[in-house]
């Protein structure tokens, strides 16, 4: 592997590591002092803040050619607004095993939008690491403790059962859509942009909540998680995938969404609220083997010996 695929695999480690402790992180904030849409308006508004700091500390002041500004304002609605609105509103109408076990389809997604979008081919090799990753993330979600925990799919749950696919079909989108832009611009002046139009979707969803926190009565705790979120959650997370997706395919960057459970996990233990189990372990297994086979690259065809 290449440096360069290696540091892009790092960075897309990296941010579902983050990712990973946000389950924790977030559980704290959420609800009991901030409201969910509200909450996702200061990560979005800080998110604008840093990467346009960043951009100006940078001085990056790339041009985007102006048919690419359609692009990038499908990427903010899909992968900012209706991502993150969509989740948050679906979480809170269904049970948390079933969003984790929805999301799961997020890489097959991928790798569908991206052969009839990018012209990806759809190999075996690809497939199959597909599915290890899958069984492995089910394996993960279900078997918790030495317990299965079965889905509880009903009437009650099916509008936020819909709306976490909405997401997670959201987010697949997005990361085709950006793919090409991550080819042609630097990650910085892309992912300012991405934020910059997923604010104007937020905005109206999270204002009427914003202004109602309790600012004043919180825990200095609270305002330590709330800027993790934003800076760690937000600004970096996406900053790492943004680095990630111009090295590597839309693919190999959705898979690592597998290990969020695992990686989620091993914070928790270290945070004193989990335990390892071995069944953890060798789910964990199935996700790497499955990043290996859909990172590999297909062998080039061999050419004839000249006669």
């Amino acid at each position: 592997m290449k440096n360069n695929n290696l540091f892009a695999h790092i960075s897309v480690f990296a941010a579902n590591l983050i990712y990973g402790i946000n389950y924790t992180v977030a559980k704290d904030v959420m609800p009991e002092f901030v409201t969910p849409n509200g909450f996702i308006l200061i990560r979005v508004l800080g998110a604008v803040i840093l990467f346009w700091s960043l951009s100006i500390i940078m001085g990056s002041s790339e041009k985007v050619e102006r048919k690419d500004w359609t692009r990038i304002a499908l990427a903010g609605l899909f992968g900012v607004a209706i991502n993150q609105l969509f989740f948050f509103q679906g979480l809170s109408l269904t049970t948390p095993i079933n969003a984790a076990i929805i999301m799961t389809i997020n890489p097959v997604l991928v790798l569908i939008i991206a052969a009839i979008v990018l012209r990806n081919k759809i190999t075996s090799t690809k497939t199959a690491g597909i599915l290890l990753g899958l069984s492995g993330a089910v394996l993960l979600t279900v078997y918790k403790n030495g317990e299965l925990v079965i889905p509880s799919f009903s009437q009650d749950t099916v509008l936020g059962d819909m709306l976490v696919l909405v997401n997670a079909a959201s987010y697949a989108l997005y990361l085709v859509i950006v793919k090409p832009l991550m080819e042609k611009y630097k990650p910085v002046t892309i992912v300012k942009w991405i934020f910059t139009f997923g604010l104007v979707g937020v905005f109206p969803f999270g204002m009427g909540e914003i202004v109602q926190f309790d600012w004043a009565n919180f825990p200095a705790y609270i305002y330590g998680e709330i800027a993790f979120v934003v800076v760690g959650t937000t600004f970096f997370a996406y900053l790492f995938n943004m680095y990630g997706l111009k090295k590597l395919s839309p693919s190999v960057v959705s898979i690592y969404i597998y290990l969020q459970p695992f990686l989620a996990t091993l914070f928790a233990i270290a945070w004193g609220s989990d335990s390892l189990s071995l069944s953890q372990v060798m789910a964990a297994a199935l996700v790497f083997c499955g990043v290996y086979l859909v990172s590999k690259k297909p062998k080039a065809p061999s050419s004839m010996a000249a006669k």
